[in-house]
């Protein structure tokens, strides 16, 4: 005979009492959906998630998912009544409906400064043993590392042979995404195993952590050697995403078997739609919190929502928001002439598949205006209609970028003043100083940050612009159905392809220094980023600096942040108890005594200063621990570019360490004679580095002058 449960606190059991009944009385005419449910450790039965799954009361179907380590609580499928009642338990910290996400669609190693001679490369052995959650060959690699706990899902189309000492862990996450859809996924349509058959996943993973590969390409753009940011790394797969988004429940899931798992760094390119939420409403944000508090780094893209204001995602200050930039440039394949003709007088200047006139467009190069439908749509409407090439109007949106694409049609002219033809030169594939790198993308969405302005976010910016990388061979190049081509490379961009330049260098940094906090990891790698492009100019539409290799290694100092500091951060910006909770999974939290001055004074590696009519003054405290190695004593001084209108004063101007580790505080005091209702710009940049003569720790300031603050707990 089974043992019996172990008892539970009496406060559990009417929880789970009350759960069994509302399994079973439904309201009538109400539609049942996913619900998240964040539920309080110290309330929550014992062998609570085995009991309540396994219920004879409730059918286990019902339960899809449980969660101990990102999160605490469960996934349930709900009626609105029943979540209302759950909401009224004691035990409960929140209910909130699943939600859908969307992702945020070589010689990037090279535009980052890593060299296989010096610096983070060599000095971290590659990120050997690191394993991040995200070719994938073994070869040269050790056994699998001691310490991971993943598994190797197989399926149908993805054999237990498909993981090997690179790709060491493999998972599928669906339940949110059948749950939400209404009825199970058809398996000719859709893999329910690990397998990637959109291109998404191989794309972002090879990025971070791919072999390296020689010969590779797309049709003669971008050829050479392609390898990951950490090459030694090991990859751990987590499938989250499907025909109909990324679902809440299954983002949380995945996350929480990652830190089971024992992954080192999760590398997340999905955000929300739209505003960034409320930390304490973002699952993201919450499995972040809980990955973070157990020594994972988590790596997020900022978003694609650009240019406008607030438009970052991921944007908790325990997410380490990567925005994109370009690094290379592109040229189209042949020399060629033909006659031209605009969109816009043919049925659609947008190009919408079967609204171009055939008789106005065959034979002819289309000049298509960007937005609305995807880049490659464009041009597959034009070959449908009997079009020889198509030309891509940037909109003012889109302003100077340029995006490479796998287009169906890849013959390209421009037009003239009288006879509408023109020919464009090939140059292939373009890197090096003539072309301004970094720059902020015109689509990476930017800050500043609409919960707590105080914040700087995106915190850098890296390669997220016709970057090549591993593709799957169960997708085109294009993701269109009419493409039969088949590609083992793609160029794509986003800050989907940012994300993972960025969770491959913190990798490295893992490997280097296995006992650093993500925060301290975090502020590597944010305070030895470029400020300038290459050029020597400053970083176009500059909010962080972009994203940096070698320096990284040997910052200097580092700014700290624990768990303990981020409760005060979030009682600060007027987070009540409950809300709390719902990160630190403790009912018990007490914010007496722990309210900082301001937001703006947790111990982040930069500074995000908001001016209005009250504010014209804003002093910040910092500290910064010296890991520069030195044995004796180290001096750094303090060196500031405010912009115009800003005064910045440092105190002290010196910091003098006598040994390695020791921990120093500092503040610094901005000021501003500008009048809100007046100033322009509206925004400005400056910095704050210190230096000891070797290093440069340099940390990016953002000023915004307003006439009112945003509510953070909204």
């Amino acid at each position: 005979m089974a043992d019996p449960p172990p008892p539970a606190s009496s406060a559990g059991v009417r929880l789970l009492a009350v759960f069994l009944l509302l399994g079973l009385a439904v309201a009538e005419g109400e539609g049942p959906q996913t619900y998240i449910v964040h539920v309080s450790p110290s309330h929550k039965p014992a062998g609570f998630p085995t009991r309540l799954s396994s219920s004879s009361s409730v059918p286990a179907a019902r339960i899809i998912y449980t969660y101990d380590r990102a999160a605490t609580g469960f996934a349930a499928v709900l009626t609105p009544s029943q979540a209302e009642a759950l909401r009224r338990l004691p035990a409960i910290l929140a209910v909130e409906p699943d939600r859908a996400h969307q992702v945020h669609t070589t010689h990037t190693p090279v535009f980052l400064g890593l060299s296989e001679v010096s610096g983070l490369w060599p000095n971290s052995q590659y990120a050997d043993n690191v394993v991040i959650g995200g070719s994938f060959s073994d070869e040269g690699l050790s056994p699998v590392p001691s310490s991971w706990r993943g598994v190797c899902e197989a399926g149908d189309d993805f054999p237990a042979t498909s993981c090997n000492r690179k790709l060491i862990g493999a998972r599928a996450f669906y339940k949110g995404y059948v749950s939400a859809r209404g009825y199970p996924i058809d398996g000719t349509v859709e893999s329910k195993s690990p397998r990637d058959t959109e291109g998404h996943g191989t794309h972002t993973a090879s990025t971070a952590a791919g072999s390296t590969v020689a010969g590779a390409g797309l049709f003669g753009y971008a050829a050479g050697v392609a390898r990951g940011m950490a090459t030694k790394a090991r990859i751990a797969v987590y499938k989250i995403c499907w025909s109909l988004g990324c679902f809440d429940s299954d983002i949380l899931a995945a996350m929480d078997s990652a830190v089971s798992d024992g992954v080192d760094v999760i590398s997340l390119s999905v955000g929300a739609n739209g505003y960034a939420p409320n930390y304490y409403r973002d699952s993201i944000a919450i499995g972040a919190f809980g990955a973070v508090s157990h020594g994972v780094v988590v790596s997020c893209s900022a978003g694609n929502s650009g240019p406008g204001a607030f438009t970052a995602v991921n944007i908790a200050p325990w997410i380490l928001t990567v925005g994109a930039s370009p690094s290379t440039g592109t040229s189209p394949p042949t020399p060629c002439s033909l006659p031209l003709v605009y969109a816009g007088d043919c049925g659609s200047r947008l190009c919408i598949s079967g609204r171009l006139d055939p008789e106005k467009v065959a034979g002819k190069i289309v000049l298509c205006d960007r937005g609305s439908n995807a880049r490659v749509e464009k041009g597959s409407a034009v070959k449908l209609a009997g079009g020889a090439g198509m030309i891509l109007a940037n909109t003012d949106d889109s302003g100077e970028e340029l995006v490479a694409d796998a287009h169906l049609i890849r013959n390209y002219t421009i037009t003239s003043p009288a006879s509408p033809t023109a020919t464009i030169l090939f140059r292939g594939t373009v890197t090096g100083p003539s072309l301004r790198a970094p720059s902020v993308a015109a689509f990476s969405s930017r800050g500043p940050n609409i919960r707590t302005q105080e914040i700087l976010k995106p915190d850098v910016i890296a390669p997220g612009v016709n970057i090549l990388a591993s593709w799957t061979g169960a997708a085109s190049p294009t993701d269109l159905e009419i493409d039969p081509r088949r590609v083992d490379f793609n160029i794509i961009s986003g800050t989907s392809m940012s994300c993972p330049h960025v969770s491959g260098l913190a990798a490295l940094l893992r490997k280097a220094y296995p006992n650093w906090s993500p925060a301290a990891i975090k502020s590597a790698l944010m305070t030895t980023a470029y400020n300038a492009d290459n050029s020597g100019g400053a970083i176009l539409d500059l909010a962080t600096g972009g994203s940096q290799r070698r320096s990284a290694l040997e910052p200097g100092l580092v700014y700290d942040i624990d768990t303990a500091d981020y409760v005060s951060f979030l009682c600060t910006i007027g987070y009540s108890p409950l809300q709390i909770a719902i990160f630190v999974k403790d009912l018990s939290v007490d914010c007496s005594g722990k309210i900082m001055a301001s937001p703006g004074d947790l111990n982040y590696p930069s500074f995000s200063i908001v001016f209005d009519s009250v504010s014209t003054v804003v002093t910040y405290s910092r500290k910064v621990r010296n890991v520069g190695g030195e044995t004796g004593e180290v001096t750094y001084e303090a060196e500031v570019s405010p912009p115009a209108g800003v005064e910045i004063s440092v105190n002290p101007s010196k910091l003098v360490f006598s040994g390695n580790n020791q921990t120093i505080s500092y503040t610094v005091t901005f000021s501003t004679q500008l009048d809100p209702a007046r100033a322009s710009p509206l925004r400005a940049f400056g910095s704050l580095a210190w230096k000891d003569g070797v290093h440069v720790v340099r940390s990016p300031i953002a000023f915004h002058w307003t006439s009112a603050k945003l509510d953070a707990s909204m």
